[in-house]
């Protein structure tokens, strides 16, 4: 009987064993598939016109277009078949790398129509620049600009983006209520009013940015992602985690708003360090720590103050149609929101809704996950302070 049992409990400590290790597994797996990811970022276009003039601003990912990706519904260049090419043009100069754009605009532009009525606007290349090479791993803006000469008294133009190109997000500047959409590769914008007028209601502008701050969580947003499971991590109990996830959504929330108004302006050199080492704290914690303490929602709190101004700058870069700024900024944190909430749900499904309750779930799935995570944060913050 004996012998019986000893079986059963080394059986029992295998599969611990092995649930644990898939646990960290799992997160370690997340982590090197994305941090040597190539993120594929949307092309973000700025359109103005000034009398007979009109100015079309693109930052672009240069190294994807020279090497001729397929960008439309692709979220990782190493996802691509030409993804060496990319990694050879991501660690050019910016010198070289310009000479590169600058030789292959005819071909790259060349698909890129500007129409007033239905007479296309000759655009010349009047400027490119590129940023330095940083951090090969991560994707880096170039900015180009394009002008062109409007026919008398066009009172539109249509901008026709091509297949491939993936998602674009356009912004019409320098006038009030200017037009802003997002369009995907193959689609042309309605006709543009060059002197304004057209922008979204209210209720357009809420919706169109929940995608937005979803998609900055669900697939793109691995630190938030990690730092959630943190969360999750802490405690099998419902109670615990709502704590957390109702102090980090309104501390968030906080930092959003201020960040976006442009009233609480923090570089991402130190903001992105942090955010590593809030991942790497709350998964520490987790290994010594059962309950929530009563300091946990507290600090949790703090550190979704930074996450809020990591979310911020995402909406730096895309923009706010100004009309309608509290919708939008308001559609962009339920779209973050519904993000942690999926990553919360899928966590529970995963792990939680089985096992949470067992008496290995800890040892064998919790701490070990907690430990993966805690490695990723550290990594991130040496990489992110002194990379």
């Amino acid at each position: 009987m004996r012998n019986v049992f000893m079986s059963a409990k080394l059986r029992l400590t295998h599969h611990m064993s092995r649930v644990g290790g898939l646990g960290a597994a799992l997160v370690i797996a997340l982590w090197s598939g994305m941090a040597a990811a190539h993120e594929v970022l949307p092309t973000i276009a700025r359109l103005s016109s000034e009398a007979d003039t009109v100015r079309l601003e693109l930052r672009v990912n240069a190294e994807a277009l020279l090497a001729g990706i397929d960008l439309d519904g692709l979220e990782d260049t190493n996802a691509s078949d030409r993804s060496d090419d990319y990694d050879a043009l991501r660690a050019l100069s910016p010198e070289e790398l310009g000479a590169r754009l600058d030789a292959a605009w005819a071909q790259i532009g060349g698909p890129i129509v500007l129409s007033a009525g239905d007479a296309p606007v000759a655009l010349s290349l009047d400027g490119i620049e590129v940023s330095e090479v940083g951090n090969e791993d991560l994707a880096r803006p170039t900015q180009v600009i394009l002008t062109g000469a409007l026919p008398d008294g066009a009172p539109t133009v249509t901008l026709a983006w091509p297949d491939g190109y993936g998602t674009l997000a356009l912004r019409q500047t320098g006038v009030e209520e200017g037009f802003a959409e997002y369009l995907e590769g193959g689609e042309t914008s309605p006709p543009i009013n060059l002197a304004g007028g057209q922008a979204q209601t209210g209720l357009q502008a809420f919706i169109s940015y929940i995608p937005v701050g979803f998609d900055h969580i669900l697939p793109k947003g691995l630190d938030h992602i990690l730092f959630v499971l943190g969360l999750f991590f802490l405690s099998p109990a419902i109670r615990p985690l709502l704590w957390q996830v109702s102090a980090f959504t309104l501390a968030h929330t906080v930092t959003l708003a201020l960040g976006a108004l442009g009233w609480v302006n923090v570089s991402p050199a130190i903001v992105e360090p942090l955010i590593a080492a809030s991942i790497a704290y709350v998964a520490i914690e987790n290994i010594f720590s059962t309950n929530l303490h009563r300091w946990r929602p507290f600090v949790v709190f703090a550190f979704g103050l930074l996450h809020g101004l990591g979310f911020a700058s995402v909406l730096q870069e895309f923009g706010l149609p100004q009309a309608q700024f509290i919708p939008a900024l308001i559609g962009f944190n339920i779209g973050v929101e519904l993000g942690q909430l999926t990553v919360i749900a899928l966590a529970f499904l995963a792990v939680g809704a089985w096992f949470r309750h067992k008496s290995w779930y800890r040892p064998g799935i919790a701490i070990p996950a907690s430990a993966a995570i805690a490695c990723v944060g550290l990594y991130w913050a040496v990489e992110r302070t002194f990379l």
